[in-house]
């Protein structure tokens, strides 16, 4: 694996004096999701680390069989037919990217509004090319998406007989666990800030250690495995009728949006006025935390135009919690979120790998940037060239940067949610889109950041 070793620097807007840098580790990794349908997943899924076995359900229709998998979790046989790409393919496409890298170092950049303000003498200062000036991201609708600052417009009118299965499923001991009430518990996960990543509809080891993490904000035994107290505490604070999936009319804005292939390389990527969604079905799945196959087979033969309605999970509501205390665990391959001594949420991550370790001990965040740029370095000595690359959710470093009082460190987003826990980063602490701007929301900063 390459070692990639940018720096993030907070430039603050009224005094660029203050900017501070620090390190982010992404990786270079593209999607390419005309490719990502359901019908060219591999046929079984593979085992994978913490012992997991990835089991998905085969058939997402009003067919839904009563007995598609064993008891969840306790499952000891694999899966006949994978809806979604294995954890052993996808660890194979991320060592693949990160061979494909071109990047040797970086600096992503929170570009001040005023670019004449800028001092040249200043060496964490930067001059943006000509072409890209006028380009302001302030208010780019990535955010507002992902967010649902203004609320979507969701209804349960015209909901397949499968959706109306995943609504009313209710769990009871003993019971056979169907692809419905996977999706069910994976969604009362996410609601309770218990982060399972994108859901899709199959049990890994996200949404097993989703559910451990849920026990064990709750105080319950961490056994990984659902029973009455368990399947009570996830819905105790859930309004009854809250349906999981719901039908969502497109509009034009969501049509409207800057659509654009990510390219492979920095000089390439340096060549685009933003690192855009590629298409609609990616910002579709970032915005109702989907995995973007799952996406697909909810809505076979769907057009994806302006007044058509799709189906699609209900979003979690606000966390309102602060943070102050943040443990990122490499072992677990989680994020603990905590008010004091309360855990309040947690989140599947990516911490170093084993080629780049994160430093063990505890350190402050000391910047936030929403939207940076990413000033990219490739190759060296004489053949040494950078490339300014624009925000955007295919940044290296996602939509958000958290920058640690340790250089060199820092939590990021992701341009590949799907990857979390599988990928590897160069140090830094990786999360889904969605869920750093969750934890942007309600850390401060000075907030305490443990790695282990």
């Amino acid at each position: 694996m390459m070692k990639i070793k940018p720096i993030i620097t907070a430039i603050s807007i009224a005094t660029i004096s203050a900017s501070v840098a620090a390190l982010a580790a992404p990786a270079d990794a593209t999607r390419t999701l005309p490719v990502r349908t359901s019908d060219t997943m591999p046929s079984l899924a593979q085992k994978v680390s913490l012992d997991v076995q990835e089991n998905r359900s085969s058939s997402l229709d009003s067919r839904l069989p009563a007995d598609r998998m064993t008891q969840l979790i306790d499952s000891k046989s694999e899966s006949k037919a994978a809806d979604n790409m294995s954890a052993a393919e996808l660890t194979r496409k991320d060592e693949q990217a990160d061979r494909d890298d071109d990047i040797t170092e970086g600096q992503a950049v929170a570009a001040p509004s005023d670019l004449s303000s800028i001092n040249s003498s200043d060496p964490l200062a930067f001059e943006l090319p000509e072409s890209e000036k006028r380009q302001d991201f302030s208010d780019d609708p990535t955010i507002k998406s992902i967010e649902d600052k203004d609320g979507k417009r969701h209804t349960t009118l015209n909901l397949s007989n499968y959706a109306k299965q995943v609504n009313s499923a209710v769990w009871s001991p003993n019971m056979n666990v169907n692809s419905a009430m996977t999706i069910k518990i994976q969604a009362l996960l996410d609601w309770n800030h218990a982060s399972p990543g994108p859901i899709d509809g199959g049990w890994g080891m996200n949404s097993k250690k989703a559910l451990v993490n849920f026990q064990a904000m709750r105080g319950l035994p961490k056994t990984g495995k659902m029973d009455q107290k368990t399947w009570d505490a996830l819905v105790k604070n859930i309004p009854a009728t809250k349906p999981v999936l719901v039908t969502y009319t497109l509009t034009e804005d969501d049509l409207n949006t800057n659509f654009a292939t990510t390219p492979s390389g920095s000089e390439a990527k340096s060549k685009m006025k933003g690192l855009y969604y590629q298409d609609i079905k990616e910002m579709l799945g970032e915005r109702f935390h989907m995995d973007v196959r799952y996406l697909d087979k909810l809505n076979k033969n769907k057009e994806y135009k302006v007044g058509e309605t799709i189906t699609v999970l209900n979003n979690r509501g606000k966390l309102n919690q602060r943070i102050n205390r943040i443990v990122a665990n490499k072992a677990d391959k989680t994020l603990y979120a905590y008010n004091g001594d309360k855990l309040v949420a947690t989140y599947p991550t990516t911490v170093g790998s084993d080629a780049t370790p994160s430093p063990k001990g505890s350190f402050k965040i000391i910047n936030k940037v929403k939207m940076p740029w990413y000033k990219s370095t490739v190759g060296e000595g004489a053949q040494k060239k950078v490339h300014m690359i624009a925000p955007g959710p295919n940044n290296p470093v996602g939509v958000v940067w958290m920058g640690l009082s340790k250089p060199s460190y820092g939590l990021h987003g992701s341009p590949v949610p799907e990857g979390i826990s599988r990928q590897g980063s160069a140090g830094c602490v990786r999360l889904t889109n969605w869920d750093v701007l969750e934890v942007y929301a309600n850390v401060e900063n000075g907030a305490v950041v443990e790695l282990q």
